[in-house]
């Protein structure tokens, strides 16, 4: 039956919509066509000198964490460790851009964020150890646990960010995720409702160039990923993120507008991964040297020393006072991870359940008398140490 057939037809004349508006105006949403960039340009004089010496202690002590930590992998210490190397600028940057009682969402590659942010290092590893727990307690820190999983920490942080403004509290959540994470749901999930619900998110996107193996062409077909703000109603900032102090305006600024009630902001970081996936992972079967050589010329330390130099703010003894600073936390690091873990074997029990239930409360009772059985025996506790 065609549209002719219908009963009425003939009468029905179909009304032209009225005029449609967009929501919001996309033209002040849309990202810069290049990544912003502070360091060599006009702008870098603007800059605080002291924060940017603040800036190049932090990159200096966090290129050698990301080395040391990359060495205990190799010496069987840690289990995994998925280096930010070539990434610092974007992790100091998001550390220090917070104030104490805002709350930082980091990935699985984000351990120098939260050491930055003033956790514990080997509290920061404690995960990557093999150890079940997160490590810290992330109410303490306002560092949420490091999140394994792609992007499912970004709706974590746009609900208590939602919920913190629901109690009047003052309040902003800092979410970092990859490049690779914004191909899962819960990216897209988490910024439409930030957006919708006008929440004090800042949404920092890493883009190292892969996903593992997986390069950026091969995810979308966007001209950038902060253009993808657009389509949720949120602003998308574009910037180097190998530049610390580009990067720590344009967080500074989401920050501040996520505070002042203007609403969440996608960043995209451009950096670059200088080192593997993580220490599993053969990175030379799908990157050639000559595009890793070609990043290392624009290498965040250097970018930065070198505006130091230039500008005179930063001499040779500046720069040995960074690298010994940065030594003595390696060497710290290094001893405190070769020591062996304390474990309680009772600890099984502890964190299932608020209240116990029987049947826990009968397993530990089992294996407590086990454990006392075996000090009797040997004289030690359970944990090998004399009594």
């Amino acid at each position: 039956m065609t549209v002719q057939e219908l009963p009425g037809a003939a009468a029905y004349r179909p009304t032209p919509p009225p005029a449609w508006k967009p929501l919001t105006d996309p033209a002040p949403l849309l990202p810069d066509p290049e990544p912003y960039r502070v360091l060599g340009t006009d702008a870098a004089a603007e800059a605080d000198p002291q924060l940017l010496l603040r800036l190049y202690a932090e990159l200096v002590r966090g290129r050698r964490y990301n080395a040391q930590a990359t060495a205990l992998t190799k010496q069987g210490r840690l289990a995994v460790y998925p280096s930010s190397t070539g990434q610092e600028a974007c992790e100091i940057a998001a550390a220090l851009v917070l104030e104490e009682r805002d709350w930082l969402f980091p990935s699985y590659r984000d351990t120098l964020a939260a050491v930055a942010r003033g956790l514990d290092p080997v509290d920061a590893l404690t995960l990557l150890r093999g150890d079940r727990h997160t490590g810290y307690d992330p109410r303490e820190h306002r560092i949420a646990p490091l999140c394994t999983p792609l992007a499912t920490q970004l709706p974590h942080a746009v609900g208590l960010a939602h919920a913190a403004r629901l109690k009047g509290d003052d309040v902003v959540a800092l979410a970092m995720v990859g490049d690779g994470g914004t191909s899962e749901g819960d990216f897209h999930e988490a910024l439409n409702f930030a957006a919708v619900w006008r929440a004090p998110v800042v949404f920092l996107v890493q883009n190292n160039g892969f996903a593992i193996s997986v390069p950026l062409a091969k995810q979308t077909a966007a001209p950038s990923l902060a253009h993808k703000a657009v389509g949720y109603g949120m602003p998308g900032r574009l910037v180097d993120g190998n530049d610390a102090a580009a990067m720590h305006q344009v967080l500074s600024e989401a920050v501040a507008r996520a505070r002042s009630g203007g609403g969440p902001t996608l960043v995209e970081a451009v950096t670059y991964r200088m080192d593997a996936h993580t220490n599993a992972d053969d990175a030379t079967r799908y990157r050639g040297n000559s595009e890793v050589e070609a990043w290392r010329a624009h290498d965040p330390v250097q970018l930065l020393e070198r505006e130091l130099t230039g500008r005179g703010l930063l001499g040779d003894e500046g720069i040995a006072e960074a690298r010994e600073a940065a030594e003595r936390m390696a060497a710290q690091l290094r001893d405190r991870m070769n020591a062996d873990p304390v474990l309680d074997p009772m600890d099984l029990f502890a964190h299932v359940y608020a209240e116990q239930t029987t049947q826990l409360r009968e397993q530990a009772a089992r294996l407590r008398v086990e454990l006392d059985a075996e000090h009797d025996q040997n004289g030690t506790d359970d944990r090998g140490a004399g009594r």
